[in-house]
Formats: C-alpha cells, sequence, structure tokens
C-alpha cells in the first residue's frame, strides 16, 4: 500500500469516507492527476506539480482540500477559505460527508486544472 493510501485508509472513519470521496471525484475529474504522499499528508500532482492536497485535522475536525494556486481562483469565492498565513493556498473545507458539494468540487478542480 502506498503512504498516501495509507494515510486515508489510517483514518477515523468519519475522515476515511470523506477523503475517499473526494479522491474519486478528483480521479474522476482530473484522470491524469496522481496521488502521492508529500510533507505527511496525500498531495494531488498534475503535470508534475502540486495540484492540491488533503488534510485531515482532527483538531478542527474538518477535511481540507487545499490547491496549490488557490489564490489565482475566480470561482466558488464564498466556498474557498484563505487562512492568515497562506499566500499561494485557498481550500475546500468538508466537515461531513454529506457537506461535500459535488458539483462545486469538480467545477474547482476544472478551474484549477487550466492553470497548468
Amino acid at each position: 500500500m502506498k503512504p498516501a493510501e495509507h494515510y486515508i485508509i489510517n483514518q477515523p472513519s468519519h475522515y476515511r469516507d470523506i477523503l475517499l470521496s473526494i479522491v474519486d471525484v478528483v480521479k474522476q475529474t482530473l484522470p491524469e492527476a496522481t496521488l502521492e504522499y508529500k510533507w505527511g499528508i496525500p498531495y494531488f500532482y498534475y503535470k508534475r506539480k502540486p495540484f492540491c492536497y488533503l488534510n485531515a485535522s482532527h483538531k478542527k475536525q474538518y477535511v481540507d482540500v487545499g490547491f496549490a494556486k488557490g489564490f489565482q481562483l475566480q470561482n466558488h469565492l464564498d466556498h474557498l477559505i484563505a487562512d492568515n498565513g497562506r499566500n499561494t493556498i485557498k481550500s475546500l473545507r468538508y466537515y461531513t460527508l454529506e457537506s461535500i458539494d459535488i458539483k462545486v468540487l469538480t467545477q474547482v478542480i476544472l478551474e484549477a486544472e487550466k492553470l497548468y
């Protein structure tokens, strides 16, 4: 098992279900992307460059999908979060499996793809 898969599978079920759903959406939307394990978390690469990471924040109780070129994204700004201290990444955050808006996630992935 690859380290990224190990990270996902070993999460508590709440986070694992969210992560697996997000992985499925990314793979369906951007099949050329590869799931790597960088900086201690799963990270999708596209055209051999960092695309988006997946981070289960147990302390804050959400899954963060951070886009490497997030500050260049123009759509769905009401869903994208830019925390203090991050100057390139914006993310989508999911607290429950049901909170994943697949349409928004897909559209953000497609918009981010155009930046590469």
